[in-house]
């Protein structure tokens, strides 16, 4: 299979572009569309090789037809390769994010919504960024002038399955490496036989023999630091690699250096802080910088992040300026130099080389911004901030139990995870709680005046409602916790998690307002006082929502739809003809 690098944009012909952009019809024609259901799962995968003239150069693309932006070609080719400081010999996985750069990918994602209807906040497809997962390989092999193999196998996705995507890496990579194209083409034509990723369903995924078996998480789930368990579907032969999980990472074995400062972090990351993770390899660093971002959870982590970043990234400059404060951004690197060039920011977390035996490793430990000044910086928490909340000791009691009784690590990480889950919904559901005291009633929705206003959020009103209503009827840990939910207000997650929950609202009331309208049973009497351009205003009204409640924007039953079409008809239909042609045009 020799597939050309140079990659132009899909043809309108049959090309993805078109399923893409269509919204009518996308499900029946989906099967005709070429690649159709392998980019449910995946934008591309790449292949990158060291090239002594070139440096790091893009081998392969496949689809062939997979539009990528010279800028984001750059991209991929330095994120796909550990920098010469991490000095990785074998094998190494990793995961890098970065941003999309072609003005029409948006044009492709028109079917994002159905997805992202049933799926939790955090595991929504990009809108924005492409995902990246590494598998890279570097080997002696004196037949290579270098004396080196180096290659990465990349695949490109949009999803944040990371656990699956590398579980599927590790799969097909080592067979790659070994036969190269034809391997990866027959991959490629069986990921494209895979179901859509619908949330709430187990599936069954066929790849080089083996069925990987997966549960694509739903926002319905109930939050549980373990995940549902899986159910066989069929008896399948072979018996399936079961995924206990397509996203979570083992959370201990990623915050075993910094366990003692989990909580410091958990509030950073609360907070939206900027933040570098400088560690001796880029597994280390995309795994802890996801550990990171995940520990919101439920919360939607709302700021940028890089697993993987690099001097040599097209966003360098604008991430790295000293000329304004920097960005709400989780950074993780691997070269020291950064050490230097991000001397400005507020909070470095420098990790050192990871050690495998079975005792909790060497705690890092917080030191002060200003003596982050030397390449060989020691490894800490190098911050001047002061957590809110105290300490959980019998957390970390609880978890250095584990180690001493050599407790499995996946144990380990459901306590962990839990401790973090709770201490987020502890903080949160006082925010739920007052956010929906600003709903309107329902009896004060009528069918025939326009639905009243959500009440807007007054902070100070919520911090008095903290007394007899805050985080310490769940929570244990005392702590400054209205301290820490004035900062929250200024943070981006804060923002994002209002907008969302606005959001929501805002169609609630939508439906329940259009529910009310077609139960009222005096439709024909509200008409006979009313003028021909009322009566047109109601049908435009309902058409715009009956739309949008069949754009799955609106939380509505079929029935009510139903009866929405039957009142445009019933009014259509006591206009005058002339009238009734504008409205419904042969």
């Amino acid at each position: 299979m020799e597939v050309p690098v140079d990659t132009g944009p899909r043809q309108a012909g049959g090309g993805l572009g078109v399923a893409r952009s269509t919204s009518s019809g996308r499900a029946a024609r989906a099967s005709a569309i070429p690649w159709a259901r392998f980019s449910a799962w995946l934008e591309c995968v790449c292949v990158v090789t060291f090239d002594l003239e070139l440096g790091q150069a893009l081998e392969l693309v496949y689809p062939s037809d997979f539009r990528l932006t010279d800028k984001e070609k750059s991209s991929i080719c330095y994120l796909s390769f550990p920098d010469s400081h991490s000095g990785c010999l074998g094998d190494t996985q990793f995961s890098f994010r970065m941003r999309q750069c072609g003005g029409q990918k948006s044009l492709w994602h028109g079917d994002d919504r159905p997805y992202n209807s049933k799926a939790p906040l955090a595991l929504q497809r990009e809108p924005a960024h492409y995902l990246g997962y590494v598998y890279f390989r570097q080997v002696k092999d004196s037949s290579m002038k270098r004396g080196y193999f180096q290659k990465s196998l990349v695949l490109v996705s949009r999803l944040p399955f990371v656990r699956l995507f590398q579980s599927l890496l590790s799969l097909i990579a080592p067979e790659y490496f070994e036969k190269l194209a034809p391997c990866l083409e027959a991959v490629c034509n069986e990921i494209d036989q895979w179901p859509a990723p619908v949330p709430g369903q187990t599936l069954n995924l066929p790849v080089m023999g083996v069925v990987i078996q997966v549960r694509i998480p739903s926002r319905v789930d109930k939050l549980e630091p373990n995940p549902p368990k899986q159910c066989d579907q069929e008896n399948l032969l072979p018996a399936p690699v079961v995924l206990t999980s397509v996203h979570e990472l083992d959370l201990f074995r990623c915050f075993r250096p910094v366990l003692t400062h989990v909580q410091t972090l958990w509030e950073l990351m609360l907070l939206g802080e900027p933040l570098v993770v400088l560690a001796p390899s880029p597994d280390v660093s995309s795994e802890l910088v996801l550990a990171l971002t995940s520990c919101l959870q439920p919360l939607k982590f709302c700021c940028d992040f890089r697993p993987y970043f690099t001097i040599h990234d097209s966003e360098f400059k604008e991430l790295t300026t000293r000329t304004q404060a920097p960005p709400n951004v989780v950074l993780g690197v691997t070269n020291p130099f950064f050490i230097k060039t991000l001397q400005h920011w507020p909070h470095v977390l420098r990790i050192g080389e990871p050690k495998m035996s079975g005792d909790l490793p060497k705690q890092v430990k917080l030191k002060k911004p200003s003596r982050l000044k030397t390449l060989d910086t020691k490894p800490g928490l190098y911050t001047s901030y002061t957590a809110h909340l105290h300490r959980d000791k019998a957390l970390l009691k609880r978890l250095l139990k584990g180690v001493q009784k050599k407790r499995p690590w996946d144990a380990q990480s459901a306590l962990l995870r839990r401790h973090l889950l709770e201490l987020t919904q502890s903080f949160i559901i006082p925010l739920e709680h007052y956010m929906a005291s600003l709903m309107p009633l329902q009896k004060s929705i009528t069918p025939w005046k326009s639905p009243p206003q959500i009440c807007p959020f007054r902070q100070d009103d919520f911090l008095r409602s903290l007394e007899h209503a805050g985080p310490q009827l769940t929570c244990i840990l005392k702590g400054d916790w209205l301290g820490l939910y004035r900062r929250f207000f200024k943070s981006p997650h804060f923002d994002g998690w209002y907008r969302q929950r606005h959001k929501e609202m805002a169609q609630k009331l939508e439906a329940l307002h259009l529910e009310a309208i077609c139960e009222a049973q005096n439709i024909e009497a509200w008409m006979k006082d009313k003028s021909e351009v009322e009566v047109v205003d109601l049908v435009l009204k309902l058409r715009e929502k009956l739309v949008r409640a069949q754009g799955h924007q609106l939380p509505v039953k079929e029935v009510t739809l139903q009866r929405a079409q039957l009142y445009i008809d019933t009014v259509i239909g006591s206009l005058p003809k002339d009238l009734q042609a504008v409205l419904c045009p042969p």
